[in-house]
């Protein structure tokens, strides 16, 4: 009688321990999954465009734009370009199959603002992203960081997908409406994954 006894408190200790050991491997299954996710959420996004030549122009280049935590980083270099300082804007459409790349329509404004320079208090399109210098030899760079664009997360207040990016001939003077009188549309990529 002593052995079935001890057998059966065996077995019971011995059920009890694997359903608390399932439970604590139940919650730690849990923990790694909530982990995980928050690891996969924090992960970068990146896409890289490269232009072409438009207008009858031999400007060409790349654009690598990389999301992380929520902010996009654009990294733009460019060649064959006249010196001085050139436009850059993202356009509405992700079709540069014109001469002209006027098939990428107008600037991405999906919040209906006029147009302007990025940051200012009085509005600017979420496509107007500024002017940079090329040199002596045609090539220009530059690096450009938001929160207010994303890539594929579907706001189209936000969202880069399906856009183009175009370098202009000359400057942006941040005040004629609706492009900045920036010039001929000499390079243009689609941006799209």
């Amino acid at each position: 009688m002593k052995k079935i006894s001890l057998l059966i408190l065996g077995i019971l200790i011995s059920t009890t321990s694997c359903k608390k050991v399932k439970k604590e491997t139940e919650e730690t299954t849990e923990e790694v999954k909530e982990v995980v996710e928050e690891v996969k959420s924090d992960e970068s996004k990146k896409i890289k465009v490269t232009l072409e030549p438009k207008s009858n122009s031999n400007v060409k280049g790349s654009v690598v734009f990389t999301e992380t935590n929520g902010t996009v980083k654009m990294v733009a270099v460019f060649e064959g370009l006249s010196e001085g300082e050139h436009a850059i804007h993202l356009h509405e459409k992700a079709d540069c199959s014109a001469d002209d790349a006027t098939s990428s329509g107008g600037h991405w404004n999906p919040t209906f603002k006029d147009h302007g320079k990025w940051g200012v208090e009085s509005g600017y399109h979420k496509g107007d992203i500024g002017n940079f210098t090329a040199d002596a030899n045609g090539n220009g760079t530059l690096t450009f960081s938001t929160d207010e664009w994303c890539i594929g997360c579907g706001d189209e207040t936000k969202d880069i997908l399906g856009k183009a990016v175009i370098v202009h001939q000359g400057a942006d003077d941040f005040t004629s409406q609706p492009s900045g009188a920036a010039g001929a549309r000499v390079s243009c990529g689609g941006v799209i994954q």
